[in-house]
């Protein structure tokens, strides 16, 4: 056993503390396709705008990086959509992005996904962000960029030249929902979730990354375990036992490691759900229980109240 880790399950089951109570009513104004890439690109943000915080305070603000298996998806989601209006009416000044999508996408995507947060820092007077309070978060493929933008700040192969150049992209906490932690080792799963110790990535997966194989060696310097440190900022998971599409030993894995580490960190673990869902519901059917408190307690703690 480590002595003096930073961590705390979250187990199914247990009454949960948190409260929505915080949250304002009131809906946030969303700025729809902001540029925030160069003038040559065409993917755009969707900035998810609270009530304006009291005279002389700041807002502290969040990246929504939206799933679809790198080749996919888009900032306009159910998912993400619903998650930004969350955080924008908690307090959160939230952005939904687009990002290059496709064949030999990567890392250009990854820097685009930093390049959402550098550009919350560029524009915090503009909006009134606090900019040294901005945390990530993403689901599926949006779960592993998330992960890769708090993992791997002030690497230089992994830091975009522009157009915010001086600008830092560090996050203070990452919110992964069921994001592929260690493509090299990604399962195949029987109906039931369970892993079938068969290594498979899916071919159009493959191809946004360059590789041929799935054991390319840009599969292992694309995987977020492999770039977690002491200084690694906090990280809430959120994972269904049930997933058909991501394996649920993706997360275990990569929480052994942050242990291991001592990184602080926090898992919501849900037996029966599979892969895709929001902070309420899976498809149209309840969660078992609620995230929006876990999630909302966790982002506070580690950016700060909002109001």
């Amino acid at each position: 056993m480590i002595p003096n880790l930073r961590f705390r399950t979250v187990v199914l089951g247990l009454a949960f503390t948190g409260s929505l109570a915080a949250a304002a009513e009131t809906a946030p104004k969303i700025v729809k396709d902001v540029t925030f890439l160069t003038p040559d690109r065409a993917e755009k943000l969707d900035l998810y705008l609270p009530a304006p915080p009291a005279p002389g305070r700041s807002s502290p603000a969040v990246v929504w990086i939206h799933g679809g298996g790198w080749t996919g998806g888009e900032k306009g989601e159910v998912r993400g959509t619903e998650i930004c209006t969350t955080l924008a009416k908690a307090g959160y000044v939230a952005v939904s992005i687009n990002y290059m999508l496709g064949e030999n996408s990567w890392p250009q995507d990854l820097l685009d996904c930093k390049n959402a947060v550098r550009f919350l820092r560029a524009h915090a007077a503009e909006y009134r962000i606090a900019p040294d309070r901005i945390g990530v978060a993403g689901g599926s493929a949006g779960g592993h960029l998330s992960l890769m933008v708090g993992l791997t700040t002030g690497r230089k192969e992994f830091e975009p030249n522009a157009p915010y150049p001086g600008v830092s992209s560090a996050v203070r906490c990452i919110i992964n929902m069921y994001g592929i932690t260690d493509l090299v080792t990604k399962d195949q799963v029987d109906a039931k979730g369970e892993r079938t110790a068969t290594r498979k990535l899916m071919a159009r997966s493959k191809q946004a990354f360059g590789a041929v194989t799935d054991g390319d060696d840009v599969l292992r310097l694309a995987s977020p375990i492999h770039y977690v440190t002491k200084a690694t900022p906090p990280v809430l998971t959120f994972h269904g036992r049930a997933d058909l599409t991501v394996d649920f030993s993706q997360a275990e894995n990569l929480i052994a490691v942050l242990t291991q580490l001592g990184v602080e960190h926090e898992e919501v673990f849900l037996d029966g759900v599979g892969h895709a869902f929001n902070w309420e519901k899976s498809g149209d059917t309840p969660l078992p229980r609620d995230l929006r408190p876990t999630a909302l307690e966790f982002l506070a703690k580690h950016l700060g109240e909002p109001r």
